[in-house]
């Protein structure tokens, strides 16, 4: 290779470089810096309801924070989105929104809200706009949890056994019991459902691993936090942080809500 060829193609590299340094700065700019909030509403996932989010409640409100949990009618993502901007038509200000599982799904959908000033996800599903989920998981290593799901119609609910094993394998087998009476079923819909819009490219992002995690592999998790620049933690829980460790669940959605990454 003569001199002239090594230079060309290395003013070529930089160029191209240049480029995508360029395009990924313009990209981070399109955000905006996080803001401290006063209201905080929170979304579960399947195989659950708005309980879910009982032990974070609390602690949430001894910060001062106004805290709202949706009940997510699980019939599909419109659906679910639909009720999420209900609550948010209620809050008084710029809100953090909280999405828990497949609820990350629906904070992905509904997070273009103009009140919400940042998403937090915890150990959630977070497609871009248009992708397939599905095709997404099959990426990584299949979760143990979705051999669990049954069938009655169009509506589908995880088996006792998988709840306990592979949902919430960290709580005491007693309290898991508790929350598996009170699983919702979801509709046959919300498997094929894809986000018409990805907020998490538009507002500052938080992410909760489970490194334990039986329901959406860790990951796959790790991936969808990367992805969007999340501000990220990795707990040594099950697929519900929410209730085995809710303190550290607490500690950042407050360090959301303060505006801090």
């Amino acid at each position: 290779m003569n001199r002239k060829t090594f230079l060309g193609q290395m003013l070529a590299a930089s160029f191209v470089a240049t480029l995508s340094i360029g395009a990924h700065a313009q990209a981070t700019a399109d955000i905006p810096a996080p803001v401290a909030v006063h209201n905080v509403v929170l979304v579960h996932g399947l195989f659950a309801d708005g309980s879910s989010w009982g032990k974070v409640i609390p602690l949430l409100q001894a910060k001062g924070l106004h805290v709202t949990s949706v009940q997510n009618p699980l019939t599909g993502l419109q659906d679910d989105a639909a009720a999420v901007k209900r609550v948010l038509a209620q809050q008084d200000g710029p809100t953090l929104l909280v999405g828990h599982s497949y609820a990350g799904m629906v904070i992905t959908e509904a997070g273009d809200d103009p009140k919400v000033s940042g998403l937090v996800y915890i150990a959630a599903r977070a497609p871009d706009a248009g992708e397939d989920y599905p095709a997404l998981t099959r990426r990584f290593a299949a979760a143990p949890a979705s051999a669990g799901i049954r069938w009655s119609g169009d509506w589908a609910s995880l088996t006792q056994d998988a709840f306990l094993k592979d949902f919430a394998g960290d709580l005491p087998q007693a309290e898991a019991l508790s929350y598996f009476a009170v699983q919702q079923p979801f509709a046959r819909a919300i498997t094929t459902a894809k986000t018409t819009v990805a907020a998490w490219r538009l507002k500052p992002t938080w992410y909760a691993v489970s490194t334990q995690d039986h329901t959406i592999d860790t990951e796959l998790q790790r991936f969808m936090a990367k992805r969007m620049g999340a501000s990220t933690i990795e707990l040594n829980a099950s697929h519900v942080s929410l209730l085995s460790q809710p303190q550290a669940v607490a500690d950042l959605i407050v360090k959301a809500a303060q505006g801090q990454r």
